[in-house]
């Protein structure tokens, strides 16, 4: 989950988060081009996603952060904790950088997960000012990455006196009147920890820290002066809890309630009150813990962790650990919440307290879930399925509890905890001999408090050279220096070693070794030593005393322990000496006690016992035996709990058995304090009175009546008595006797012969709780009103009768017979006898084994027998080529099993088999051959292909490639076939694409899911086997390889002109992998929906059903996918044919020149192309000449004109549409003056050969067969020569360029390639010129 990479730059940063992105990262890494991405913020502040893909599917999501980590201040050398939870799915990879350095360090830096709440951890131990940054937390899965920021500051602790000097002035002022007052004291000693904020608010003190200091004094003083009074030093809970909060190593000494960022796992200060008081250690006080409890805790894990049960319904589940140390108690979750023993759940450990175990009583389908078991900061977990009963109880019954119990894996804890023992107690007896080697005898004052010492202190004992020890050296001055010098600092996260001085009265002895105090030359220890907020190193300044060695006397080896003793019954205190020959002495509530009725004291060498013979409540209390000055005690509990008597419930117990229609009673006594609260179960659920149910309470006894009692209410009765000292049920059985039911049917027909009818039924659904005796048969004949009576048979559902008449039908009447009664009857359906009926054909032989001299088969009988049983079979054989069936066994020889050996063979031939059933009408027919196969030995499995390799991918396929495996004699033979399978990444099940061998070296599979990731392995065949799979390396991703976006009509215009009115249709070809996204703009902007867009795998179509002029424009297609994206462009001008210019003015400002002036058209101004020609008609030539053409303005000057001659002039628009009708000119010029000679010339009338547009030839109608051509044509005249337009249900095909039009000298013709339904409609040709307008149509069928 967690990764730590190297600082190595930008580039060495990069994260590959699936395969797809891997692959197309390395395809950007090469082309140079970079995914697109989308950077958004999150919901919670501060938070950046950066998201990979435009559309993420359905249920997946972007990684996010639901609680991003905090900034941390914090000394130097402490521990610094960030803390994130973080969501997305796919789950992502978390991980951690710092902005001035690295993560590297695994010692300072360390990542971790809890489970349980869903944190994501960096902890950082012994921080410094080196440390002090920015860190970044990164979250990222396939579909995004999610970043957030949070700051580590670092503080040094001050060290000028003058700080000092202004929180002792501070602390003088804050000081209250509240601290003199007793009561307040009083208060503060009795209050509970979250109390005393409370108390200080209300009696005005404000110095919380300062209040907790000396409250922890004024407790140790109370706890001495008690001790001298009784002799007995206590523990000091609140001094030991808040040493170890100092030994945990936090920044401040908070209360131990204070919450650390989320809080979300144990608190330190709830833990280490677990572990001092959990701590399975030998009975030693509490004193002598002189290690913190989360060490304790540290050592402590699972050598056997817990299992996963799967437990059926109503069944007991039981959870076992081992642990690595002796605890009396650990915490059991289930389901996030902590468990407490009761009535569902037990919570038990052995007596040497490594195995611990929890059951979970008859078990429910709401008891699935995880179930963890705790142990500090360990744990383990595991899951209990509670699966469905197989076999539900009948009706609406509920099934009973099961006895059973279901457990995990099967391991044998007791033998590992005995191990794990054995092994504590030899690594303490070697670190206890370290120990006195390094030391000696002369420096350890009492060797017996060594031997009680754990484990782990023994372990520190040693590595620290007994500073911490009981030890003690000639110069206690000296020793205080070598402390001093080795650089021992309490600020660093390191253990407390200080001492209670409580613990040091108790163990300096004087010599007589009696008495509990120290001596009067013993220098007092100051009570400050074990503030935990207190960190002063202190020198001796008394005279020191010569310690001396001491014998350390009797000691107790195994103390006393609490005991819950029931009232009547029997209690024992039992502890173990040092010494066989030491007395003691019992006490009870400090008063001495004896031998007596009561009590019975024993002694059995070093072992002393108190027995109390039959408890009552005065003997509840504290017990302390002493012996030699020591001292144990432990507390008896006197309980009442409710108990049964013993002969009532003896009887209880006993299965209760009624008839039907009776009353049952089930009555009780039972004893223990009052109030008892009494309750009755059936099958689980709790009953209250009514009509047939009645339940008697009373203080000593409860009754229950069920009256007139039915089958139904056959099932299990429980008791249950609770009061506030336990609880406790009894189970009972009721059966209620009734008569059986019908038998089931329909009969069964077995046989079906012409002298017998033999069939069998099903036994009664109940059979009214006593078996079934006997059965009473009835049989009638089928057309007749009378029943026969055949008598009872035996209890067995089965009847053959021998009594029938060839062909005739019967019906019969069967009841059962019990101890209770007769059942209704039953009756079957028509049985017919004597008829033949043959049976159906077998299913075909299935070779079992093949051999040179042997060939082993068997088959599956047939359906259907034809109402009588199967005589035998007879078995046929072939050769292949052959027609001829031969009969491998002798008529008069049936085979009776469903298998038979054929060993008329011959070696190399190769056989097929048939079989036939007979039964009592005869033979039927035969089965279908079976496969062919050759009388040879067994084949050897084919060897493993070779050079397995993927050639194609694509969405929804992918083809392999194999080489055959080699021809090996003896070891592998040849393959004849090949399987192929396939898996998804998240499945482990292998799914075969071919069902029959392939032969083929090659395989396409087909039905691929788009995107996804397949396993793909192959497998060849022979006759001998199958050989081991050859399976891919690496598995294959669903996707063809990346293609960046190509476009591949290379032909395609970059301008479009089209009339208005007319279709815009752009189809553009590309190349593309994976699918791209295709978007079309029009002028950089998004198109209408009035535009149709038509997209394919390889092609995208533009559609503008009827164009407009305000549809001109550059319209642009992007085609965009992970590999990059490619755009293409084309300017598309809808126009018209243009209108004519305005009136033509004529001027001479040059002589010889003209210069022709008009307006311009109405179309300028929309058509930025449309520009003009002019045109002059000499009066001496008959033809138009063009002397001006492609004028944008309004003005053309007309050269070499002619004195004397007229002049005509046109001006023309035009466009890329077309040309206007022309403006015509006044006349200019004038006649030259006839002098002398004058002819008079007849006047010739000029022939006008202009003429409107009309067909010659007109269009006929096509019928065409679809996907060939079709060709149409017409032919048409006119001057001037007409514009020609095609049209297909009123819509310009001549911008089409599926349809292909020309006009060769009056001849128009159409050709359409490839004919289509789409192509079916009314076809017309418009020609249209100034003078006139012509229009033909005609009409296109297509038939398939």
């Amino acid at each position: 989950m967690w990764k730590r990479g190297k600082n190595t730059g930008t580039t060495g940063n990069k994260l590959c988060f699936s395969l797809v992105h891997q692959y197309i990262q390395r395809f950007n890494e090469v082309s140079g081009n970079k995914t697109a991405a989308i950077r958004r913020r999150s919901k919670t502040s501060g938070v950046m996603i950066t998201q990979y893909l435009v559309n993420i599917p359905e249920g997946k999501s972007t990684p996010d952060f639901q609680c991003k980590p905090m900034p941390v201040t914090t000394e130097k050398g402490k521990l610094a904790v960030f803390r994130a939870v973080v969501t997305g799915d796919p789950t992502p990879d978390v991980s951690w950088r710092r902005a001035k350095g690295n993560l590297s360090d695994k010692e300072k830096f360390q990542t971790k997960y809890d489970e349980s709440t869903g944190e994501h951890i960096l902890e950082i131990h012994k921080v410094s000012a080196a440390e002090t940054d920015t860190y970044k937390c990164l979250a990222a899965n396939e579909y995004g990455k999610a970043i957030c920021t949070t700051t580590l500051t670092v503080t040094e602790a001050s060290t000028n006196p003058a700080d000092f000097r202004k929180l002792l002035k501070k602390s003088k002022i804050d000081r209250a009147d509240g601290e003199t007052d007793e009561r307040f004291w009083d208060a503060m000693l009795k209050a509970d920890r979250e109390d005393y904020e409370r108390i200080c608010s209300e009696f005005g003190v404000k110095d919380l820290h300062l209040i907790l200091k000396k409250l922890d004094e004024k407790k140790k003083e109370r706890a001495q002066n008690k001790s001298k009074q009784d002799g007995v030093i206590p523990y000091d809970e609140n001094g030991a809890e808040k040493h170890d909060l100092k030994s945990v190593g936090r920044t401040k000494n908070v209360p131990i309630n204070g919450l650390m960022q989320k809080d979300t796992g144990l608190c330190k200060g709830d833990i280490q009150e677990v572990n001092l008081r959990n701590t399975g250690l030998p009975q030693v006080d509490p004193e002598k813990f002189m290690l913190p409890a989360e060490i304790k805790f540290s050592k402590v894990d699972f050598v056997i962790k817990i299992q996963e049960i799967k437990a059926e319904e109503r069944e007991d589940a039981l959870f076992e650990c081992v642990l690595t140390h002796p605890l009396p108690k650990i915490t059991w979750m289930g389901k996030g919440n902590i468990l407490e023993d009761g009535e569902k759940y037990s919570l038990t450990m052995s007596e040497h307290k490594l195995i611990h175990r929890l059951l979970i009583k008859d078990c429910q389908p709401l008891d699935k879930g995880i179930y963890s078991a705790v142990v500090g900061n360990t744990s383990c977990n595991a899951w209990l399925v509670v699966e469905a009963d197989s076999d539900p109880a009948p009706g609406d019954a509920k099934k009973a509890r099961k006895t059973t119990v279901a457990r995990g894996a099967q391991i044998d804890v007791e033998k590992v905890a005995k191990e794990q023992q054995i092994k504590i107690q030899g690594e303490m007896e070697k670190i206890l001999a370290a120990v006195k080697a390094k030391h000696g005898a002369g420096h350890i004052t009492d060797e017996l408090i060594l031997e009680e010492m754990t484990l782990e202190e023994l372990t520190l004992m040693l590595a620290t050279g007994g500073k911490h020890s009981k030890v003690t050296g000639p110069d206690p001055n000296q020793l205080a220096s070598e402390n001093e010098s080795s650089g021992y600092d309490e600020d660093e996260d390191s253990v407390d070693l200080v001492k209670h001085p409580t613990s040091s009265k108790q163990e300096l002895k004087p010599k007589d070794g009696l008495d509990g105090t120290c001596p009067k030359d013993y220098i007092k220890c100051d009570d400050s030593g074990t503030d935990s907020s207190t960190h002063t190193k202190r020198k001796r300044h008394a005279p020191l005393i010569e310690d001396l060695v001491v014998d350390p006397g009797v000691h107790f080896i195994c103390g006393l322990t609490d005991v819950n003793a029931i009232i009547n019954e029997t209690a024992e205190l039992t502890c173990k000496l040092s010494s066989e020959d030491c007395e003691g002495a019992w006490f009870r509530d400090g008063k001495q006690i004896s031998s007596d009725d009561n009590f019975s004291i024993t002694k059995d060498g070093p072992i002393h016992k108190l027995v109390i013979i039959k408890c009552e409540e005065e003997h509840s209390g504290k017990y302390r035996f002493e012996a030699d000055g020591r001292k144990t005690e432990a507390m008896i509990n006197v309980k009442d709990p409710p108990r049964f008597d013993l002969e009532d419930l003896s009887a209880f117990c006993e299965p209760m058995t009624v008839k039907a229609g009776h009353n049952a009673i089930f009555k009780l006594h039972f004893l223990g304090h009052k109030p008892i609260k009494i309750q009755w179960y059936r099958e689980g659920e709790e009953l209250q009175d009514d009509n047939n149910i009645r339940i008697e309470k009373s203080a000593s006894h409860s009754r229950l009546l069920l009256s007139r009692c039915q089958r139904k209410d056959t099932g299990e009765f429980k008791i249950k008595l609770k009061n506030e000292h336990g609880f406790t049920e009894a189970v009972s059985q009721l059966i209620v006797l009734d008569k059986p039911t019908p038998p089931q049917g329909p009969a069964e027909v077995i046989e079906s012969s012409a002298t017998c009818i033999e069939f069998r039924w099903r036994p009664p659904k109940d059979d009214g709780g006593s078996p079934v005796i006997n059965y009473l048969m009835e049989r009638q004949q089928v057309g007749r009103n009378t029943w026969k009576k055949i008598g009872e048979i035996t209890g067995v559902p089965n009847f053959r009768d021998a009594e029938v008449d060839r062909g005739r039908k019967y019906c019969y009447r069967i009841r059962a017979v019990t101890a209770e009664g007769i059942s209704e009857v039953m009756e079957t359906d028509d049985m017919q006898a004597g008829t033949l009926a043959f049976p159906a054909p077998p299913a075909p032989p299935k070779v079992v084994s093949a051999f040179d001299d042997c060939i082993n088969l068997s088959w599956a009988p047939p359906s259907n027998t034809g109402g009588s049983r199967i005589l035998g079979y007879i078995l046929e054989k072939r050769k292949k080529g052959s027609n001829l069936w031969t009969v491998v066994n002798a008529n008069d020889e049936l085979i009776k099993e469903k298998k038979y050996a054929v060993k008329d063979v011959v070696a190399g031939i190769e056989y097929e088999f048939r079989v036939t059933a007979i039964n009592l009408s005869g033979a039927g027919e035969f089965s279908n051959p079976s496969e062919f196969v050759f009388a040879r030995d067994p084949k050897k499995p084919p060897g493993k292909v070779t050079g397995l390799k993927v050639t194609e991918t694509s969405y929804t396929h992918l083809v392999l490639t194999w080489t055959k495996p080699e021809d090996k004699p003896g070891i592998q033979d040849e393959a004849r076939g090949y399987f192929v399978e396939i898996r998804q990444a998240d499945c482990i099940e292998w799914s075969r694409c071919n069902s029959t061998p392939i032969i083929m070296t090659s395989f396409s599979v087909k039905g691929l899911k788009s995107m996804d990731m397949y396993w793909v392995r192959v497998i060849a065949i022979n006759d001998g086997g199958e050989s081991e799979p050859e399976e891919l390396p690496n598995y294959v991703l669903a996707m063809p390889s990346p293609v960046r976006p190509k476009f591949t009509n290379t032909k395609m215009k970059s301008f479009l002109v089209v009339r208005a009115g007319n279709s815009v249709r752009i189809t553009v070809n590309f190349e593309a992998s994976p699918r791209p996204i295709i978007m079309w703009l029009k002028d950089n902007v998004p198109v209408t929906k009035r535009v149709t867009i038509s997209n394919s795998d390889g092609s995208s179509q533009l559609l503008i059903p009827s164009s407009e002029r305000y549809d001109s424009g550059i319209y642009s297609i992007l085609v965009k996918n992970l590999a990059g994206q490619e755009t293409l462009s084309t300017e598309v001008r809808v126009t018209d044919d243009p209108k004519p210019p305005g009136p033509v003015e004529l001027e001479e400002n040059v002589p010889g020149t003209v210069t022709v002036i008009w307006e311009p058209s109405p179309d300028e101004k929309r058509d930025d192309r449309l520009h003009y020609t002019v045109s002059k008609l000499d009066s001496t030539k008959r033809t138009w000449v063009t002397v001006a053409d492609r004028l944008f303005n309004n003005k053309c000057t007309v050269c070499n004109i002619m004195h004397g001659r007229e002049y005509h002039f046109r001006v023309y628009a035009k466009n890329d549409m077309g040309i206007s009708a022309p403006s015509e000119s006044p006349i200019w010029g004038t006649e030259k003056k006839k002098e002398k000679f004058a002819v008079s010339i007849p006047t010739i009338k000029d022939c006008d050969l202009r003429c409107a547009p009309s067909f010659i030839v007109p269009l006929k109608l096509h019928t065409a067969p679809k996907g060939y051509e079709c060709y149409m044509s017409c032919a048409v005249k006119g001057n001037p020569k007409p514009r020609i337009t095609w049209y297909r249900n009123h819509i310009s095909l001549n911008t089409n360029i599926n349809y292909y039009t020309s006009n060769t000298c009056g001849v128009c013709t159409m050709l359409i390639l490839c004919v289509g339904p789409k192509d079916m409609g009314e076809y017309t040709v418009i020609a249209e010129n100034s003078l006139g307008r012509a229009e033909c149509a005609t009409i296109l069928s297509v038939r398939e």
